[in-house]
């Protein structure tokens, strides 16, 4: 996509919903900040918040989050988790996760367990 056909404020939500803004702000450069081929510059966590910024910013119907907060800590689970409750109404999100506490504010909870 073009550098001009980006829409800034639609960035700055999505990032803020992926919990990024505070990443950003201390990128020397910002949103402009080069992280490196396949993001080689970030974290494991920071990766993932990338990765669902992205596909916020396409207006998606449904998004499916596998996985989607293994490699952040407490804290920045919590707020991820509080962040993407504000979509609700907005879009289907389909979520995959170990951890009970990621489920917080799911309105159906599916638990497939398997039995030897």
């Amino acid at each position: 996509m073009p550098p001009e056909q980006i829409d800034r404020q639609r960035v700055e939500t999505c990032l803020e919903i992926a919990q990024l803004n505070d990443v950003i702000e201390r990128f020397p450069e910002g949103l402009n900040t080069i992280v490196g081929e396949n993001g080689i510059k970030l974290s494991g966590g920071q990766r993932q918040r990338l990765g669902i910024a992205r596909a916020l910013y396409h207006n998606p119907k449904i998004l499916i989050l596998d996985e989607a907060t293994s490699a952040l800590d407490n804290e920045t689970e919590r707020a991820f988790v509080e962040a993407i409750a504000t979509l609700h109404g907005k879009l289907t999100i389909l979520l995959v996760a170990h951890r009970l506490s990621t489920t917080e504010g799911c309105n159906q909870i599916i638990r497939l367990d398997q039995t030897v």
